[in-house]
């Protein structure tokens, strides 16, 4: 008998060599019914998994884990790519992972796959289903895996298998007539998928390099119940609705062409209007709480990387060196380093310090043109950045200030859900993170001690810090239910070390400041795309490209809609007259669609009696008012940031 410690804590004794899925069954039926994976000793295995010592295991399912969706997913991945060897048997299989929202499976074939193809795809997926066919698995000797990858003639599968380490198990599912190369885990058989459903196809590089053939790949989802999948595709459908390169290009916020390149979007009038007020509203806030903004060069020299220690782990997200006479320069993709220079530049005493230097700074990540996205993930970026040299006694204040300005500019723009995540390292890689226990200990204790005092409620992930030190995330839901990184503020005793930074402490001896990285923003340029997508292009009055539209009736009302803009004008108000010949119904409705907060429709009435016709993007007609009214109202909507 072997000891078998569950989730909950409690402890089974079961018979040695009892599999996942009879340990399931012991438990309950219906766990049994819905298992998908387990988590045994840490690691992901399989139903078919047996126990053979004493473990800690953890049954998963679709409901209850990412780790249990992904086997349910893999195993569909596995369906789809049978179910186009049925239809296309000259069709040559490459990968086919689970992702964190369904699954892919990349495919060569001659021409890329038709609505029509991806019709007929779907109905065998849903054939291969209803036949319920059992699923094996099985291993290989590395020999022996390659003869049957070659047989099947599955070059993609050869070069996978060649590229393994020396002496890994090597293993394979199958599933009726069809095999395939994989680690699993996967459920029992294929009747265990019951919704499917293909999405969309795509070009992709093998193995994400420009340089390989391209192949095609099909993306797809599948669920326990069919009202799942239903509710998934809504919410699909509600994400094309928010998506903020469709409301960016309707209401003129941005563009991309071509001859430009991808990943690097141009501001247009209405959204570079944004961009200013965001930028300036940051900016102010800093200013108030006494940092410096300073300006450095978009370029440096490979040197300053290598002695920041970025050169060795950002070098394959940087663009290629540029040789220039006796220098290697390059674009760089962080601010830090400039920034201890800066520092560097004269000798600091204890009495300057905390010294905090502010930059709206752009940066620049050689992203593959598969991966950009928009605003949301761009060659070039703009940061919200700053650096905080602090003595090791003024840690505490200085991070809990960063935290209150964080929670200051969540409140002005209404985000309500978020939570606090302590980013620390993952021990095992020593590649990743810079190789120092006693330096990652203390800056790790250090945070976890300040959130601890600050009454901040976090949870900790490990692997997710930076290469010099653990890191505050604070992870926003979405409106579409996603969890992103919009805040950062991260502690760092490397990079001090590294610049040989110093201060004259009060015992007059030279002493090693500690830095506090922070992003309030992160990059302008994804948070616009993150308000876009909110906000649906509704931004709130104070953010709006344009505040008040007025409308006049006919041709005799402009002198007097002329005046009122100009008045609103003096009071900064951004304001636009729409002068056209066009009925007032169709003013109004397209004022509705550009998203404009407030209109103003002004005809004899409002004329004669010095007024204005006021129309609210959310409340609707709200009637006629004085002028003098609506400037009072629409400046404490703005001044107070009012959603």
């Amino acid at each position: 008998m072997i000891k078998i410690t569950l989730k909950d804590g409690s402890i089974r004794e079961v018979e040695k060599g009892i599999s996942v899925l009879e340990l399931a069954k012991e438990i309950s039926e219906g766990l049994a019914r819905v298992a998908t994976a387990a988590e045994v000793n840490g690691e992901i295995k399989d139903l078919r998994y047996t126990l053979e010592e004493d473990s800690s295991v953890n049954i998963l399912t679709f409901e209850n884990d990412l780790n249990g969706k992904k086997a349910y997913w893999h195993t569909t991945s596995h369906i789809m790519a049978q179910a186009v060897k049925r239809l296309f048997p000259e069709v040559k299989l490459a990968i086919g992972p689970a992702i964190d929202e369904g699954f892919y499976y990349d495919f060569d074939v001659e021409k890329p796959f038709t609505d029509e193809d991806k019709e007929n795809i779907e109905k065998e997926m849903k054939k291969i289903i209803k036949e319920d066919l059992s699923i094996e698995r099985f291993t290989l000797s590395r020999k022996e895996a390659i003869e049957l990858m070659e047989q099947k003639e599955e070059p993609y599968k050869v070069e996978l298998i060649e590229d393994l380490p020396e002496g890994e198990e090597i293993s394979f599912y199958k599933q009726g007539e069809f095999t395939d190369l994989c680690a699993g885990p996967h459920l029992m058989s294929t009747g265990k998928i019951k919704a499917i459903k293909i999405l969309s196809s795509s070009s992709a590089y093998w193995r994400g390099d420009e340089k390989n053939k391209t192949l095609q790949r099909i993306y797809a989802i599948s669920f326990p119940k069919a009202s799942a999948l239903e509710e998934h595709l809504q919410l699909l459908e509600e994400a094309k609705n928010r998506d903020h390169r469709k409301i960016g290009k309707e209401l003129e916020l941005f563009m991309t062409h071509e001859l430009v390149g991808s990943g690097l979007p141009m501001y247009l009038p209405k959204g570079a209007t944004v961009r200013r007020i965001l930028e300036r509203y940051i900016q102010d806030k800093e200013v108030k709480m006494g940092y410096s903004h300073v300006y450095t060069p978009s370029l440096a020299n490979v040197e300053l990387y290598k002695t920041s220690g970025h050169w060795d782990h950002y070098k394959e997200d940087m663009f290629p060196v540029m040789k220039m006479e006796n220098e290697e320069i390059v674009l760089r993709p962080m601010n830090c380093p400039h920034h201890m220079l800066i520092y560097k530049n004269r000798m600091r005493s204890y009495r300057d310090l905390p010294i905090r230097i502010g930059e709206l700074a752009h940066d620049f990540r050689y992203e593959a043109s598969g991966n950009v996205c928009g605003l949301e993930r761009v060659r070039e970026m703009c940061q919200n950045d700053a650096h905080l040299f602090v003595r090791p006694d003024q840690i505490k204040e200085e991070f809990k200030k960063v935290v209150e300005l964080i929670l200051s500019v969540y409140k002005d723009f209404g985000f309500n859900e978020y939570t606090f995540r302590l980013s620390l390292r993952d021990k095992n890689d020593k590649e990743k993170y810079f190789d120092d226990d006693e330096m990652w200990d203390m800056a790790e204790n250090q945070l976890r001690s300040i959130l601890k005092e600050s009454n901040i409620n976090f949870y900790e992930a490990e692997g997710e810090a930076a290469f010099y030190g653990p890191k505050l995330d604070v992870q926003i839901k979405t409106a579409l239910g996603h969890d992103i990184t919009i805040s950062t503020c991260q502690l760092d005793f490397l990079l001090p070390r590294r610049f040989e930074l110093s201060y004259i402490g009060e015992d007059g001896k030279e002493h090693t400041p500690v830095v506090i990285h922070r992003a309030i923003l992160g990059t302008f340029d994804r948070f616009l795309s993150f308000l876009i997508e909110e906000t649906k292009g509704a931004f709130p009055t104070w953010l709006a490209p344009v505040q008040v539209k007025i409308l006049p009736i006919t041709d005799n009302n402009i002198e007097y809609a002329n005046k009122v803009k100009e008045e609103l004008e003096k009071e900064e108000i951004r304001v636009e007259l729409d002068s056209r010949n066009e009925k007032i119904g169709y003013k109004i409705r397209e004022a509705q669609l550009q998203k404009i907060p407030y209109m103003l429709v002004i005809g004899e009435k409002e004329m004669q009696n010095n007024t204005v016709g006021v129309r609210s993007r959310s409340d609707g007609d709200i009637g006629a008012i004085e002028l003098c009214e609506f400037i009072e109202k629409i400046k404490t909507e703005i001044e107070n940031h009012v959603k």
